[in-house]
């Protein structure tokens, strides 16, 4: 009897750990079970599709993000959305693979999800965001959560830069940090370390990432910037990548994700401060 009743208490343990992460890989049975785990709390990760350089996936950004909240959901556990590639990349138009949909229906895309997402009862929702072109996009769109009642808090993953882990990264690099702004050493070492089989290198100095420079519009800000600097879609040095880079980044940036979850999910503040204002907005 003592066997049969430590059988099946490793039996449910197993199952408890068993429980995916992946919205898609749930099944109906187990949503309530994962939810209450979750702390009802969804992550959102958006990437984009677009060009990488000569050497490196389009899916990067998207791949970035999938394997960073997979990493983070098993550490807390945290239910996770389906890859959501539908974000501003109308920079990159002129390059193949990109996909750019109108600005309307990213916008509308984006608010639907949401919204589906808090009617499937999750009460908070973290945007983990991995393509440099959306974070004007988020910060708008979060600012307009406030336009009508909601039940649900959005939230984005935006961590504040840590000194020491400067100091770390900045003993790794090997490029000038002033232009690495895409599929650069930055970039190509995440990938490096995150999936090495999707990874060109000896393509990486196959076109050239440096910043042309052809604005001469000090304090003012206009949509071409990024082509007049960067047309190749590429800014930095991929050809210096290593994985060590990419392990250092992507080690910090999970710590710091872990931590934020684990504040999400106990934050009772925010929701209740959400709902007096929508109930003095509309009483």
């Amino acid at each position: 009897m003592k066997f049969l009743l430590i059988f099946l208490l490793a039996t449910v343990s197993v199952a408890a750990q068993d429980l995916p992460s992946r919205w898609d890989e749930l099944t109906a049975s187990d949503w309530p079970k994962a939810q209450e785990k979750a702390a009802y709390t969804c992550i959102l990760p958006i990437g984009i599709l677009e060009k990488h350089g000569p050497h490196l996936p389009m899916g990067s950004d998207l791949i970035h993000v999938r394997e960073l909240a997979a990493r983070a959901a098993r550490q807390e556990y945290t239910v996770v959305f389906p890859d959501f590639f539908y974000g501003q990349i109308f920079e990159a138009r002129h390059q193949p693979g990109t996909f750019a949909l109108p600005s309307r229906v990213v916008w509308d895309l984006l608010d639907a999800t949401v919204e589906e997402i808090g009617r499937n009862g999750f009460k908070k929702i973290v945007i983990v965001n991995g393509h440099g072109g959306n974070p004007e996009l988020i910060r708008f769109f979060i600012q307009s959560q406030l336009e009508r009642r909601r039940d649900y808090v959005v939230y984005f993953f935006d961590p504040e830069t840590d000194p020491e882990f400067e100091r770390r990264v900045k003993g790794l690099r090997k490029s000038d940090a002033a232009i690495d702004m895409h599929a650069g050493e930055n970039e190509t070492s995440l990938l490096l370390h995150l999936r090495p089989d999707l990874v060109q290198m000896g393509r990486a100095t196959k076109e050239s990432g440096a910043d042309q420079n052809r604005l001469a519009t000090p304090g003012l800000y206009s949509a071409i910037w990024w082509y007049a600097r960067f047309p190749n879609h590429y800014a930095g040095e991929g050809a210096k990548a290593t994985k060590e880079l990419g392990w250092a980044i992507t080690d910090y940036e999970l710590g710091a994700l872990v931590k934020a979850l684990r504040v999400v999910k106990t934050d009772d503040k925010t929701p209740a401060i959400q709902k007096e204002y929508f109930d003095r907005v509309l009483k």
